[in-house]
Formats: C-alpha cells, structure tokens, sequence
C-alpha cells in the first residue's frame, strides 16, 4: 500500500477540476459555440485586457520550463524522481495536445468569423487562426498546476484550489484574447490535468527508489 505522502491526487485540485469537467459538459450542451465564445469575448475592460495578455503567459510552454528549472533548484526536488515525473508530465500532455491539433485543424475565432468587427481584440497579441483545438496554452496551464499541486506538502495541500482557479484563469484568457473557442481550452484543461494526474500516479510507484538519487 502507498503511503500517505505518495498519495497520487491532491482532492483541493482534483473535485474542483471534476467540477469543472461536469460544468464545462453541460455548458457545451446548453449553449453553442458562438455563444459560449462571445460571452466572454465581448465583455472587456482596458484594465482586463492587461490582466488577459499577463495571465495568458503562464500557459506558455517557455514560463512552464522555467517554473519547472525553479522548483529543480529546490533541494527536496533535485532528485531523479521529480526531473523524470516533470519531464513526463510536461511532454505526454504536450504530445497528444499537439497531435490532435494536427488532426483536427480547427480554425480559430478570427478565421471562423469572417466579420471580425464583432469580436473583441488584444492588439498585443498575435493574430492566429489555424490548429485551434485543443488549446495548447489551457493544457500547458493544467498540467504544470495539477503537478505543482501534488507536490505540495500536506499542510498546504488546501493551495491545490487556488492552482485550479489560476489554471482556469488561463483557459478564460484564451478566449478573451480571441485565441480559442471554449470547447478548445475545455479540452486542452482535461488533457493537462488527467494525463498529468495518471502519469503522476505511475511514477508514485517509484518515488521512495528514485528520490534517493540526487542530481546536482
């Protein structure tokens, strides 16, 4: 039997992630896409539009790296365990995010609605229009915080809901910022967090082995 500290779930991340997935279903079933999509992006503030573009950033794959190298910097997680398990859990996501933006080549908002003049946009940020489903930033967002949120010693375990709430933050960015539609980042979120989270359950296994090989 694994013992408590090996626990492969963080329950303050994983019931409201559930939440989410169970919300987001019925979101999707209730409303369409352009309406799910322009009930975001066409609520805008100045000041919002700066808060956006900043927090659109912590699903970028170069900020993940370096929040991963911070954390190696740590002494409890300069071990083989934690570089293999962020390792795995960075890339396995990644792939199939990517794999199945290639498969679908979704259009995004800018190239789905020919009258751009009905959307909002940022004009810091770039204009994309091709591979939109699923979102690579939503995944990227879920993935680096489920995993932070397994890592959390037990009494600060309850921060698990506010890595939830920061990794949703990025998924709504991403619509208001005219990159996706919400079933794009609905998906991109689920991808992070599940593969993530079952990923993290295997290497469990192997942490009492492998945290005892140091690196560095």
């Amino acid at each position: 039997m694994l013992r408590k500290r090996n626990i492969s779930y963080n329950p303050w991340f994983f019931f409201p992630f559930l939440a989410w997935i169970v919300i987001g279903a019925v979101l999707q079933l209730l409303f369409t896409k352009d309406q799910l999509f322009f009930a975001i992006n066409t609520h805008y503030t100045p000041f919002a539009d700066v808060v956006m573009y900043y927090t659109t950033w912590l699903g970028e794959g170069w900020f993940i790296v370096i929040l991963l190298l911070l954390l190696f910097a740590v002494s409890r997680f300069r071990n083989l365990w934690y570089f293999i398990t962020a390792t795995l859990c960075s890339l396995i996501p990644m792939a199939i995010q990517q794999g199945l933006k290639e498969f679908f080549k979704a259009p995004r908002p800018r190239s789905y609605f020919h009258d751009t003049t009905v959307m909002h946009f940022v004009s810091t940020w770039p204009s994309l229009v091709n591979n939109s489903f699923p979102s690579g930033h939503s995944e990227g967002a879920f993935s680096f915080f489920c995993f932070a949120s397994l890592l959390l010693p037990e009494k600060y375990r309850k921060f698990g809901l506010l890595f939830f709430l920061v990794g949703l933050c990025v998924c709504y960015s991403r619509i208001y910022l005219t990159a996706h539609f919400f079933a794009d980042v609905y998906a991109g979120s689920i991808i992070g967090g599940v593969v993530t989270t079952v990923v993290y359950s295997l290497m469990s296994r192997y942490k009492d082995t492998l945290e005892k090989k140091k690196i560095g």
